[in-house]
This record gives structure tokens, C-alpha cells and sequence, in this order.
């Protein structure tokens, strides 16, 4: 017989938690850890319990999903860890995670999600590459002008440089923030403080 996979929920709603569990524990395969209402404590409680999948609002997070949910792969390689959506959530968060379930989903989707989840398990993640994410000088002077709708072309008019050289800033830019969007890296800039 097969090891039962640990899950651990973070979520404050004990409706939403009693209900994920419940179906999870149909298929008997699934040991439901004692849930956490915020994820404040997750990072002391994830070598404490050792989960084979967390499943965890992305809201609780904090302001940085995305580098919250790195640092936690990094640190914990064999956690596959799932967000848990009801509500709108950037699609450049849920791309920070392995898996995502809508809670409208049906049981049926929440099951064959979890079997993935645990394929992925037994899968060592890719690496990320260990280099810097802060966005360069220049890069912040493409990212401006990306978000103020100029084109490759206007932009390099504007900076002196190779339409070329514009390209493979916007990839670098895309790499680091994870944002493929020109809205998306709008917003960015917004948030970041890097518009006029």
C-alpha cells in the first residue's frame, strides 16, 4: 500500500478548509494536517510538519506572492505547493505556483488536480537560476517606456539603442518580474513607483 500524501491548507475559512478536506478524504490516499489560518507562520511550520502539497491562499501571502512562493520552493524542493483561488488573483501570481483550483471547480477537478499535484511531487522542480531579479538601470528606463505605451522602435529612438537591444531588455524584464503583459508591466511600474 502507498504512503499517504500530507497535505497542509492554509486558509482562514473553516468552511473552505473543512470542505477541501472532506473531499480529499474520499479517496483515502490523503493525510489533512492540522490547517493554518494565516500563512505568517508557514515558513517555521513547514520543516514541523513536512507536507507533501500545501494548498494556500494566494491573499495571505503578503504584497510579493511571487518571490514568498519562490523562496518557500527553494527552500522546500519536494513541497508542490497549490493555490487555492475564490476571489480574482493576478495571473502573473497563479504562474508562481505549480498547480491553481477554483473553488467553484467540481470534485471531480479538485481530485484530478491533486493527482497531478502528486505526479509532480515524485518530479525534482526545475532550478531557478540563481541571479539577481532586481530590474537594471536600463531595464527600469525600457520597463518606463514599455508602460507608457511607447513601441520597440519609439523606445529605442528615445534611448539611443539597437531595437535589438530593446528586445532583449523586455525579455530580461519579463524574466525577472514574470510579467508578459504590457498592462501587467504597467501595474508594475505603478506599484514600484517608476512613473513620473
Amino acid at each position: 500500500m502507498n504512503a499517504l500524501t500530507s497535505v497542509l491548507i492554509v486558509e482562514p475559512s473553516d468552511i473552505i478548509v473543512e470542505g477541501v478536506s472532506a473531499i480529499l478524504n474520499t479517496g483515502r490516499k490523503f493525510n489533512m494536517l492540522s490547517p493554518l489560518h494565516d500563512a505568517d507562520s508557514l515558513e517555521q511550520r513547514l520543516p514541523t510538519v513536512q507536507p507533501d502539497i500545501v494548498i494556500v491562499n494566494p491573499t495571505l501571502m503578503g504584497s510579493n506572492v511571487r518571490q514568498r512562493v519562490a523562496s518557500l520552493g527553494r527552500q522546500f524542493p519536494s513541497v508542490v505547493f497549490v493555490a487555492l483561488v475564490y476571489q480574482y488573483v493576478e495571473p502573473t501570481v497563479l504562474e508562481a505556483f505549480r498547480h491553481h483550483v477554483d473553488i467553484r471547480a467540481g470534485r471531480s477537478a479538485l481530485l484530478a488536480l491533486m493527482d497531478r499535484a502528486i505526479a509532480d511531487r515524485d518530479h525534482t522542480p526545475l532550478d531557478e537560476p540563481a541571479e539577481n531579479y532586481e530590474l537594471s538601470d536600463r531595464e527600469t528606463d525600457v520597463l518606463v517606456l514599455i508602460a507608457k505605451g511607447l513601441s520597440s522602435k519609439e523606445i529605442a529612438d528615445t534611448l539611443n539603442i539597437s531595437i535589438h537591444t530593446v528586445n532583449s531588455h523586455r525579455k530580461n524584464i519579463t524574466h525577472k518580474t514574470g510579467i508578459k503583459s504590457v498592462a501587467g508591466l504597467a501595474v508594475y511600474a505603478m506599484i514600484h513607483n517608476l512613473m513620473d
